[in-house]
């Protein structure tokens, strides 16, 4: 960046840009904090830099410094805020003639993360599984609760699976989805035994008809239904006082879907894995779960061979 013929040093330059918010635009105390507290770290970065004045400040010092304030693990709302601080006094600087052009004028502002439904923590989940009872109906519920967390499936596709498509000796379900597509879907060990116990001990004897194909049925031999599993869902995650974090909605199956995603990509689980048993059809749907946060994306690029 090309300087004008007068140099001002940084400190400078970010005292007069906060008298010139204070006097000049009227701005809050809290806002005016805000911005110094802001400009102060991005001082104190240019100057390990060696940056003294204004004018040897470049566009990479600046980026540099919002990816060093997300190594930090700064959010993307506060760095947002940082660089609304950064790009004002830039524009002030250009304005009053202590700079040709804006170093801060080609720097996107940092992506927030959508938030995502409320995720079950696995201790939450664990304690949800181990709610039901040891009978026949709370032995059907709990491999249910398994089934629909460790497999992430949709509630209509968990009432809907055929004793039929269940392998137990390979371990997998067959699960037919949306646009009526199917997909094969892995069953843990903890899915296979309750699943397994429950075909062997518990559901002959809610059998009424013998044609009857469905794997889950109520005590009435009939197909378990949406309304029916979400019910008792919810009964047994407040019994066991499992609530989502800062949400006032109750535990649904979709939670459980949502919590499965998520605690697979948080382990560093393949998305297109991920992809493939949510039966997502667009891998931008998938990514949504990618809580990886910028830090770490900045700390795997600093180990390729070109960035050394």
């Amino acid at each position: 960046m090309q300087g004008v013929a007068r140099r001002l040093p940084i400190d400078e330059a970010i005292d007069l840009f906060l008298d010139h918010c204070k006097v000049e635009r009227g701005l809050s105390r809290h806002t005016l904090d805000g911005y110094g507290r802001d400009l102060a770290k991005l001082a104190a970065f240019l100057a390990q830099r060696g940056r003294a004045d204004v004018d040897d400040v470049t566009p990479a010092d600046l980026t540099d410094h919002l990816l060093e304030l997300a190594t930090a693990g700064l959010s993307a709302r506060s760095r947002g805020r940082a660089l609304v601080a950064i790009r004002g006094l830039a524009k002030h600087l250009v304005a009053e003639r202590w700079l040709d052009a804006d170093p801060a004028a080609l720097i996107d502002a940092p992506r927030t993360v959508r938030r995502l439904p409320g995720v079950l923590g696995i201790e939450a989940v664990a304690r949800l599984i181990a709610q039901p009872p040891d009978t026949p109906l709370g032995r059907r519920d709990a491999a249910m609760i398994e089934l629909a967390y460790a497999s992430g499936l949709r509630v209509s596709e968990l009432v809907a699976i055929p004793l039929a498509d269940v392998n137990l000796n390979a371990s997998y379900v067959r699960v037919t989805g949306k646009g009526n597509k199917t997909r094969l879907v892995p069953l843990g060990r903890a899915a296979r035994d309750r699943i397994a116990r429950y075909i062997d001990e518990d559901r002959p004897a809610q059998v009424r008809d013998p044609a009857e194909r469905a794997l889950f049925l109520t005590d009435r031999g009939a197909p378990m239904t949406r309304q029916g599993f979400w019910k008792l869902l919810r009964g047994y995650a407040l019994r066991a006082g499992v609530r989502l974090p800062g949400s006032h909605a109750g535990v649904s199956p979709h939670k459980l879907r949502h919590s499965f995603a998520t605690h697979l990509v948080e382990r560093g689980a393949d998305l297109r894995a991920v992809q493939a048993m949510l039966g997502h059809a667009d891998i931008a749907t998938t990514q949504l779960y990618t809580q990886v946060s910028t830090a770490r994306a900045i700390e795997q690029a600093r180990k390729h061979p070109r960035a050394r």
